[in-house]
């Protein structure tokens, strides 16, 4: 008899079982059968799939995530469906260029807590065993006391297996910042996370090409993870950085790229501030990147940050005539608040 309490998966290719009330994209990560997907929350469409066969239970959908027609089609987020029978699902095509891992619980417990600028801390956990990622991805922390997650991108590249290091800026009132990380978080906790997450992955398979990192604010973090791991690869890769926040109480990091900048020729560091005359460049990290580069055809660009920002530097990017196959991003958005009881 069939177990009422599983259920079975058909991709096409593959299958894999999934438990009751257990998401479709968990079950399918977890047992090795990757499928696009970047926010996890049900807000981006990157993890639809198409129902073609059997019922899921699907949470609906802003029109700007799915839209009518889609819906019309059998589409779902995988991120937020779980299935009531046994299903068959379409998936996309993974054009990340990335061999990717299993996505698999993992403890830890803090290293270290460092002010790293105003509102900004630096985190980093040594992990109970080594555990494998791609530069630019996420795990999900979980909120002790609470059935509730936080995304936080990896900081430090993959060859680290065995610590994370995140960064971390306050939001107001924030469930995992100002309740827990900011308030009672201390060198010795054990940390629970679920990974790695996202598409937002360094690519090995464009060796040679000319790295533009643009960030704004903490997500610094995957973009600090990508050019560790190319220049790990390549330590003569050209890379530019550009790093853009409100004022310069709000820059971190500096000493560490002046570092690498001196140890690598071909690594270029460019903090910019939005809102503060100083002695660098006040301006957005779009707007210095024109700037700088008359064409943009010969590179690749990994931007992370407020959706905005991204957004603005995205639209620079194409102004300098990159192609938008070799532009990648990653929106940086806050949970939103919760009531305190």
């Amino acid at each position: 008899m069939t177990d009422p309490t599983t259920f079975r998966i058909d991709t096409g290719a593959d299958s894999a079982t999934c438990g009751a009330g257990q998401r479709i994209l968990d079950a399918l990560l977890r047992q090795g059968m990757w499928i696009p997907n970047s926010c996890n929350q049900g807000t981006c469409g990157t993890c639809k799939v198409r129902v073609i066969d059997g019922m899921v239970d699907a949470p609906p959908a802003p029109d700007t995530v799915l839209s009518e027609a889609e819906r019309q089609q059998g589409y779902v987020l995988s991120c937020q469906s779980t299935p009531l029978t046994d299903v068959a699902v379409e998936t996309q095509a993974d054009e990340s260029g990335a061999h990717h891992h299993v996505l698999r619980d993992v403890a830890g417990t803090v290293s270290s807590i460092t002010t790293v600028a105003d509102d900004t801390v630096s985190v980093t956990v040594s992990l109970d065993e080594p555990f494998e990622f791609i530069a630019g991805q996420y795990v999900e922390l979980s909120i002790p006391g609470t059935d509730q997650t936080r995304p936080y991108s990896m900081a430090n590249p993959p060859s680290e297996a065995d610590t994370l290091e995140f960064h971390i800026r306050r939001q107001p009132d924030g469930l995992a910042t100002d309740r827990w990380i900011f308030d009672t978080l201390a060198v010795g906790a054990s940390l629970s996370m679920t990974g790695p997450w996202g598409d937002f992955c360094h690519r090995q398979d464009e060796p040679g090409v000319g790295l533009i990192l643009l960030a704004g604010g903490t997500g610094l973090a995957p973009l600090k993870a990508i050019a560790r791991a190319a220049l790990e690869i390549d330590p003569d890769r050209e890379v530019h950085l550009y790093h853009g926040v409100r004022t310069e109480a709000e820059l971190y990091d500096v000493d560490f790229w002046r570092s690498l900048s001196a140890e690598h020729p071909n690594v270029r560091y460019t903090p910019c501030l939005s809102r503060q005359e100083w002695c660098g460049r006040t301006c957005y990290v779009g707007d210095a990147m024109m700037d700088d580069f008359d064409s943009c055809r010969d590179h690749a660009a990994y931007l992370c940050g407020p959706p905005a920002m991204v957004e603005a530097g995205v639209r620079a990017l194409k102004r300098r005539r990159m192609a938008p196959r070799r532009i990648k991003r990653e929106k940086y958005t806050p949970a939103a608040t919760l009531v305190a009881p």
